[in-house]
């Protein structure tokens, strides 16, 4: 198995939300498909704006229910903007990157995810640390067919 870049193990296929998004959709998307992070991307040129947490959506959804309580909650989520509660401070790669470079940023930030996009800024994919809980899988099953 030659797996080197992080081309090689980034989910290609990524569940993304764009600039026009609500807390309403971002709260529905974790929910129905399980998911912890989400990238926001502009709609016309696809690059990536930022990334949504769990967390942050979270804490925000708490705060919410804090100051409105549960009736109002649903109202309260369709008026704030995913662009108000992204984190635009984040980490890219490329492709490219080979993973052990790679590996050392899940372990010291302690982040769930690392987005992937092209020159331009296009998201291309994303690794999360499910991702190389995989490869070590697959390392694994290979190591003990040897």
């Amino acid at each position: 198995m030659a797996v080197e870049q992080i081309g090689d193990i980034m989910t290609r296929q990524v569940l993304t939300l764009d600039q026009n998004s609500t807390l309403k959709d971002a709260h529905d998307l974790m929910r129905e498909k399980s998911i912890r992070h989400i990238p926001v991307t502009d709609q016309d040129s696809g690059r990536l704006l930022g990334v949504l947490t769990q967390k942050r959506m979270i804490a925000t959804v708490m705060g919410l229910l804090a100051d409105y309580g549960v009736s109002a909650l649903e109202r309260r989520e369709r008026l704030v903007r995913v662009m108000d509660i992204i984190d635009a401070d984040f980490e890219s790669v490329d492709a490219g990157a080979p993973l052990t470079e790679v590996v050392p940023f899940f372990l010291s930030n302690k982040h769930g995810c690392l987005t992937v996009v092209d020159e331009e800024g296009r998201l291309q994919g994303m690794v999360t640390s499910s991702d190389f809980v995989r490869l070590c899988a697959e390392l694994l099953k290979e190591r003990s067919k040897a």
